[in-house]
């Protein structure tokens, strides 16, 4: 009795490294080997070959990366994809001016003709995914040092990508798998015109803003649609008013049959970055030093750029996408930081390395082999915290300044200028067109701000070794204010001036780059840039590169320790599949969510006087007249959804469906109580949410009057 009662009190606290209920980013080509009879056991009706095959169409081939960053998914059989307006966001951002607001107003193309191109917007289908473990460790023994194993697995890497596409028109990418212990190649085919098709006003696409970010109950309409463009062979092509929809080899039907608390939900997609096998001194370092540091310096930024923005509407469209992407990460790491306090995390991980030690001092192989790595963890992070400190100033501060992060672009054009004693002229004009995009979205009053306050904070926290010379002599000499520092710097850099700017690229030449190596945004940069190179820098990569050696090692012993527990990788932006089910959560005390709004709660927000819940007439007044078309449930129209799917950055834009691989909802955002699921996943708070498919419907069909868009969908009654 006494053993089985240690038994199970080990399970429990191994617990964080073993999949628990409904945790996890699968491999979709092993699904069958891992995860299918649990699916199964969980309400899934179709077979793995449905979800990934390469002998037949699969649910794979409706699943796209979408741009840089998002997921999107195919939606009819004419190339019609669906993801996220925040992914889309940009985008939409660029085809808009004061005159043309799509922001505002939103975009309906209502024919072929009036799909917007959009240059640089590409898409990728996952072709196929293959182990290739063992070719990449080929040649790689034991008694390498670990520059020499490296070499090797990048030469051994090079050369699988290489071969795997050969002949063909696809791109290749091998990455590696829990640390380095397992690697797969992934092969892409990508499409190079993908165009604007809808989008709703961000006052639907979204709706609650910063005010809702990352919370429940939640009423965005987060979705855009785009479409993919092919050659007359259904080949990618370069943009061309003869290429044709793209006709793809499979399409996720759209459910409309609605959903019920415990319905089996899977979400298909690319989720970026998780970190789930860190050691509790990482952990520490996110949750008391790194976190609250980001958070404060945002919190001022964030502070400025509101301002400007509710007094100007131009500013109010300039900087949208920009205020956007700051306050959408420090919400994030605001909930992630409480998530993890409350969760233990620190404790719990501590727990897990105590047993980790006491297996590996039960045999003298193990000890070996493993006995460092813990003792080792704890010196390299104890080394790196001052560093974590100094580059988080950096990004968050320093590089806060609209005005530097643009000089820093410049830095090749300058070097290859005058290395080569003569004027790169491609690179100059592509740098003049880079400059009319800056300042097409750039207000120098924010900027100005922002400097005045971000490098008050750098230089106060950081040792003067890493203040720029050119900096500390501004300060000085603008009599100890960084406010007068501030007016000094723009008055008199050229990178604050888009005219001065432009007149000099057009007549790029040596002098030219002289003169830019000496404005005071460029040399301040580049000074900042020399004095962390050459210190934070240099040792972060030291430590990061032993770091992911260690835990190479660490992820490998666990998973000896722990035979029986199911690990999967953490998330590096491949394909992967979560399912989970639809339900809702109770966050605090006393306080229960369930898992659907509907129209109706925006119209109730709408009613507070909020900026962030300002909503069209034209909705209210659909909402008011009870026009809701198909799309009406119970007299109302259900707008998101919460289900458990484990999920990350990157799952923004996936495809929510349900057991018989119908689209129900299209994924934009967790929960801010699970946040913390990056780092560790909790079955009782982490909860992705979703905007339900029949709300986009609705807003596509009875908003905007583009029923010839669902008229290509295949919709399931």
């Amino acid at each position: 009795m006494k053993r089985l009662f240690i038994s199970f009190l080990m399970a429990i606290v191994l617990l964080p490294y073993g999949a628990k209920a409904d945790e996890g980013m699968w491999l979709p080509m092993l699904i069958e080997k891992y995860n299918f009879a649990d699916m199964q056991s969980k309400g899934f009706r179709l077979t793995a070959e449905d979800v990934y095959s390469i002998n037949q169409p699969s649910i794979k081939d409706a699943i796209v990366i979408f741009g840089r960053g998002c997921t999107g998914e195919v939606i009819s059989p004419e190339g019609l994809i669906i993801t996220n307006h925040h992914c889309g966001y940009g985008v939409i951002q660029r085809h808009s001016s004061v005159e043309h607001d799509y922001l505002t107003n939103g975009f309906w193309a209502m024919s072929r003709s009036e799909e917007l191109p959009n240059p640089g917007l590409t898409v990728r289908f996952l072709v196929r995914m293959d182990d290739v473990t063992t070719q990449v460790l080929e040649g790689v023994s034991p008694d390498m040092t670990e520059v020499e194993r490296q070499a090797k697995v990048n030469e051994n890497t090079k050369r699988i990508s290489d071969e795997v596409v050969e002949g063909t028109h696809y791109t290749a990418r091998v990455a590696p798998m829990y640390n380095g212990n397992q690697y797969f190649v992934y092969i892409y085919e990508e499409f190079l015109d993908v165009r604007l098709v809808g989008a709703p006003p961000s006052s639907i696409g979204k709706f609650g803003g910063d005010t809702d970010n990352w919370m429940w109950p939640r009423h965005t309409g987060d979705f855009s649609l785009f479409r993919i463009y092919a050659d007359k062979d259904n080949k990618p092509a370069e943009y061309s008013p003869d290429n044709v929809p793209y006709t793809p080899k499979r399409h996720l039907p759209i459910s409309i049959k609605g959903i019920e608390p415990g319905d089996f939900t899977m979400v298909y997609g690319y989720p970026g970055s998780t970190q789930q096998y860190i050691t509790s001194h990482e952990v520490n370092q996110v949750t008391n030093i790194s976190n609250p540091l980001k958070i404060s310096l945002r919190d001022a930024r964030l502070d400025i750029m509101k301002g400007y923005m509710q007094s100007n509407d131009t500013v109010r469209i300039q900087y949208a996408s920009k205020q956007a992407s700051v306050a959408n990460a420090w919400k994030k790491w605001i909930g992630e930081r409480n998530g993890l306090i409350r969760l233990d995390a620190v404790a719990k991980k501590q727990a897990i390395e105590a047993d980790f030690e006491s297996w590996v001092n039960q045999s003298p192989e193990r000890k070996a082999e493993y006995g460092h790595l813990l003792p080792r963890f704890e010196e390299l992070y104890s080394k790196r915290e001052p560093l974590l400190v100094a580059t988080d100033y950096s990004r968050e501060a320093f590089f806060a300044v609209e005005a530097i992060r643009f000089a820093s672009q410049f830095n090749r054009l300058i070097s290859s200028t005058l290395k080569d004693v003569e004027p790169n002229a491609d690179l100059a004009q592509s740098m003049v067109e880079n400059t009319r995009r800056f300042f097409k979205d750039y207000y120098l009053p924010i900027d100005r701000e922002i400097f005045a306050e971000m490098m008050e904070a750098f230089t106060q926290n950081l040792h003067d070794s890493l203040h720029p010379a050119k900096l500390s002599e501004l300060f000085i000499q603008s009599n100890s204010s960084w406010s007068t520092a501030a007016n000094n710097f723009f008055s008199s850099s050229i990178f604050a001036d888009s005219t001065k700017l432009i007149a000099l690229l057009s007549n790029f030449d040596v002098e030219a780059a002289k003169n830019l190596k000496k404005d005071i945004a460029f040399e301040i940069y580049w000074q900042h840039d020399s004095l962390f190179n050459a210190s934070i820098n240099q040792q972060q990569r030291s430590i990061s590169q032993e770091l992911d050696l260690l835990y190479r090692a660490y992820i490998k012993g666990l998973m000896e320790m722990m035979p029986e527990r199911r690990f999967y990788p953490d998330a590096n932006f491949t394909l992967r599949v979560a399912y989970g089910h639809v339900g809702g959560y109770n966050p605090s005390d006393a306080v229960e969510y369930i898992h659907q709004t509907t129209l109706d709660g925006i119209a109730e927000k709408s009613e507070m006087g909020v900026y962030d819940y300002v909503v069209p007439q034209r909705l209210l007044d659909l909402h008011a007249a009870k026009d809701f078309g198909r799309w009406e449930v119970n007299g109302t129209v259900p707008v998101a959804f919460l289900a458990s799917n484990h999920t990350s950055g990157g799952n923004s834009g996936s495809p929510v469906v349900n057991a018989y691989g119908h689209l129900i909802g299209v994924n934009f955002d967790r929960v801010w109580e699970g946040t913390m699921s990056d780092i560790m996943f909790d079955p009782d708070m982490c909860r992705n949410i979703s905007v339900d498919i029949r709300y986009a419907l609705f807003i596509i069909d009875k908003f905007a009057g583009a029923g010839h868009l669902i008229e290509e969908m295949t919709i399931v009654d």
